[in-house]
């Protein structure tokens, strides 16, 4: 069953009532003149079970303990905003898998060389990916791209990553000269931003749910960051995020402010088409296929990782 995502930008009141998630609006609730059957008929009730990722994007959005509780026992990441409307904050489940114990020690004693062999796998989809949303959304020249695919090393110590994202953010934006991929930089960076905190939220949901820990990453070691782990399994999955803001981007040029309707494109992340091993599904679902596969990598089982292909 594919899980909702649910995106609050306005002010509202969330409770918990047989197992439902409540949804109120303040400004009815406070309104005197109102009649209560009104007041009914403006709650709406969704079942916390098909609930996978909640965005809270308001300063006036007050939710009772009940519900965080209900939404973590149902493996639900909640995800916060800023002032900016971007991502600033994750909340996930602590025990999302009834064996995480032993999941987790196969994660901690994973060997350098398996570690190794796992980025040079995650770094080929990543390339691969970028190549095919050029070819298709771009129709650029993609041969350099595929030939260092070929050439990832184990660890991919020839960084052939970054020599890929250079040629490969050249060619995204073509109508803005020079364009750079900055989190801090000119519109549609900004896209990108919100699109990408999606795309970890659904990861880290995953990792969560395959009984792994998402701050002890294969690749990323940044001390300060409590995700590196689902920074890393996101990698092959960004260029699907990139397609969706280059197509949103050629229908809205003007993209600088994040506007609701903005948004709403940006949250059907989790419900785009992903293919793997000739196998269609929702991103969402795709990861959680990605995740158990890095389990079973990790216990031993196989070896290698079930990325996208596109």
């Amino acid at each position: 069953m594919i899980k909702r995502t649910l995106c609050f930008t306005n002010p509202a009141y969330l409770s918990l009532k047989n197992e439902q998630l409540v949804i109120k609006l303040p400004e009815v609730e406070t309104n005197a003149s109102l009649p209560e059957s009104f007041k009914a008929e403006a709650t709406r009730t969704i079942p916390i079970e098909d609930i996978g990722i909640v965005v809270l994007d308001n300063s006036r959005i007050t939710i009772t303990h009940g519900v965080l509780e209900k939404l973590l026992e149902n493996n639900c990441a909640v995800v916060t905003c800023d002032g900016s409307h971007l991502p600033v904050g994750m909340l996930l489940p602590l025990c999302a898998n009834s064996v995480q114990t032993e999941r987790m020690r196969y994660q901690i004693e994973a060997s350098l060389p398996l570690k190794k062999q796992l980025w040079q796998q995650t770094i080929v989809a990543k390339i691969q990916n970028q190549a095919a949303v050029l070819k298709t959304i771009r129709h650029c020249e993609v041969g350099n791209m595929t030939k260092w695919t070929a050439e990832v090393k184990s660890g991919d110590s020839d960084n052939l990553e970054a020599r890929a994202a250079v040629y490969y953010w050249q060619n995204a934006f073509p109508s803005i000269p020079n364009f750079l991929r900055d989190r801090d930089g000119d519109a549609p960076n900004n896209l990108l931003n919100y699109g990408y905190a999606i795309l970890r939220a659904v990861v880290a949901r995953a990792l969560a749910g395959s009984g792994l820990l998402p701050t002890l990453g294969i690749h990323h070691r940044n001390k300060y960051n409590a995700y590196c782990l689902a920074d890393d399994v996101m990698e092959p999955y960004r260029p699907y995020v990139d397609r969706l803001v280059m197509e949103i981007f050629d229908k809205y040029p003007d993209c600088s402010e994040l506007t609701k309707e903005l948004k709403a494109e940006l949250l059907r992340i989790p419900v785009l088409d992903v293919v793997i091993n000739g196998k269609r599904s929702p991103l969402m679902v795709a990861a959680s296929t990605t995740t158990s596969s890095l389990q079973k990598c990790y216990s031993g089982e196989i070896r290698k990782i079930a990325y996208p292909t596109m």
